[in-house]
């Protein structure tokens, strides 16, 4: 079986067979067919194991009435070995229940493909150059870039498992006033001077500038600007090493460290300037050189050479767009924080003066704040940072995998808010936990089943026997996997993942609840006990792959 065939799910394979159907039939209902169809879980189980309303979407462009596309649905489907029932609801709906075969089939496919279960082509071979955190190389990061460290990790392995070739990269903002601020402040405090207003105030200056003298003593023999310099170059290479290391032990991790200042090195901006140009959207007006983007729907045009000569920021924009593409990737996703709303009509405009399809070629999205809770009061203030609190911090407070896995499972275009207390607790109200806690159940039945001589497995699948309800509705459950990988992929939305381990981990909790695994007593162990050992095999298998994908462990104890 190949990685394809076990990770499509029969849901993708039911859609496909209904499409199939209804474009055989386009004499008969002389309207256009859709390319994708999704089909819906009923929350009534009575009411099958998948549902669809195309009939009646069909219905008005056909001009045909909603029962009778349905049975051509119903008629076509009736054939399929994989389908136990196929039945018109109502106006038009039509339910489809699964034969028990097709149910063994999903757990035999989880079972083959292991790890990659999940994992699809929807974006096989895709160049997707994924852009975040970003933060500048001045201090320690902090809760919104923390958000970003998680999330981003996410978005990552989930566009690697749609099949994207994926790059992360993190955007080195080492060029600009802020570099001269951040060097004057750590030099003002090695010679127990106050340092400037408009400098950098945290605690961790003072330990950086004492990190800066014991790796190079001689710094304090320099003076004036050349003193300047060493300690602002200095200082950034110490932060970012200490923004590398505590991305590390986050579990995030970039294949590309992009220096801001490369872009105005070996002429590159002058090059990306002449290759806009080219395009017929940079002008001159007022001794500036200026990028005609109101030509595509910004709401202004962007200096990107100041009268003076001096560079716009937007200079930096825009080379760092032409980098990314000259480099060969497709899509640029930018993930850029809650201040950066108006990022997003100037870097599509961007795309769109350099020959792009702004909607396919950039994608942004915008991070909300985190606000952290503690003991019912808001936790504002970070001892190091003197701002808000920092990545490190958090981490202390609660630990990696709760710190991931409560910023991945929200949308990150909504604010949220982290309860310490409840992340430290060891209750169902704790998601993480709740997931984790799943999982590690999982493994202990299956420890007790061998114990007890339980045989389990893919030779043990026994399709047949697995007719309780909760079996079904587990089995359903796990079936949706490589549909929430693929979606959360093309919507830019790791959360679905998230947010499905916490479904199928209360799935699964009603299905042990409902369904024995290991016998009684003396009770002889039986096939449909390995059944169930090996439904749940495959059940840990899907929550370990999802946690995975969240950059979360999937412990086998707890």
């Amino acid at each position: 079986m190949s990685a394809a065939q076990s990770n499509l799910s029969i849901q993708d394979e039911i859609s496909a067979a209904i499409l199939q159907i209804l474009n055989q039939a386009q004499s008969q209902l002389n309207c256009e067919i859709p390319g994708e169809l999704t089909l819906d879980r009923p929350k009534n189980r009575e009411h099958g194991d998948y549902a669809t309303s195309i009939a009646l979407a069909l219905a008005k462009p056909s001009g045909q009435p909603p029962r009778k596309i349905a049975e051509i649905i119903v008629a076509g489907l009736s054939r399929r070995a994989d389908i136990a029932a196929v039945e018109i609801a109502g106006a038009g709906f039509v339910n489809i229940t699964l034969a028990t075969a097709s149910q063994g089939g999903v757990i035999s496919n989880i079972l083959a493909a292991g790890k990659q279960f999940g994992h699809g082509n929807k974006l096989n071979g895709v160049a997707i150059n994924l852009e975040f955190i970003s933060a500048n190389p001045t201090g320690p990061l902090h809760l919104g870039h923390t958000r970003w460290a998680a999330v981003g990790d996410a978005l990552g392995r989930v566009l690697a498992a749609a099949g994207a070739k994926v790059v992360r990269e993190f955007y080195v903002n080492d060029r600009g006033v802020q570099m001269d601020k951040f060097g004057a402040s750590l030099q003002a405090v090695a010679l127990a001077q106050a340092r400037p207003e408009d400098g950098y105030h945290g605690a961790y200056i003072a330990e950086l500038a004492t990190e800066v003298i014991a790796k190079s003593p001689k710094i304090m023999e320099l003076s004036g600007d050349e003193q300047l310099s060493a300690f602002r170059d200095l200082g950034y290479e110490l932060q970012l090493a200490q923004q590398k290391e505590v991305l590390d032990k986050f579990g995030t991790h970039f294949d590309v460290w992009f220096s801001e200042k490369s872009l105005y090195e070996n002429n590159f901006f002058t090059h990306c300037q002449e290759v806009l140009k080219s395009k017929g959207h940079v002008f001159e007006e007022a001794g500036a050189i200026w990028l005609r983007t109101t030509d595509f729907g910004d709401d202004k045009d962007r200096v990107m050479v100041k009268s003076d000569g001096s560079m716009a920021y937007f200079a930096s924009d825009s080379a760092y767009y032409i980098s990314k593409r000259e480099r060969g990737f497709e899509i640029c996703i930018y993930m850029l924080g809650a201040d950066h709303h108006g990022y997003t009509g100037r870097l599509k405009a961007l795309a769109a003066c350099n020959g792009d399809d702004p909607e396919y070629n950039v994608h942004v999205l915008i991070g909300q704040m985190v606000k952290i809770m503690e003991g019912g009061e808001e936790v504002k203030l970070s001892k190091r940072a003197g701002t808000i609190i920092t990545l490190e911090e958090l981490v202390e407070k609660v630990g990696v995998d709760a710190a991931r896995y409560t910023l991945i499972r929200y949308p990150v275009d909504t604010p949220m808010v982290m309860d310490v207390d409840i992340l430290r607790s060891r209750t169902n109200e704790n998601p993480v936990y709740y997931v984790q806690y799943a999982h590690a159940r999982i493994c202990a039945v299956l420890r007790n089943a061998s114990d007890v001589g339980i045989k389990f497995g893919s030779e043990q699948i026994h399709p047949d026997l697995l007719v309780h309800e909760r079996e079904r509705e587990l089995i359903g459950a796990l079936g949706e996997f490589p549909r929430v990988v693929a979606g959360a992929a093309e919507l830019r939305e790791p959360h679905r993942v998230a947010r499905y381990v916490e479904e199928l981990a209360g799935v699964y909790h009603r299905f042990y609840s409902d369904c024995r695994v290991l016998p009684l007593g003396d009770e002889t162990p039986s096939e449909l006990h390995s059944a169930r050992a090996t439904l749940c095999l495959a059940t840990a298998q899907v929550i370990s792959n999802g946690l995975e994908l969240l950059g979360v462990s999937a412990p086998e104890k707890m």
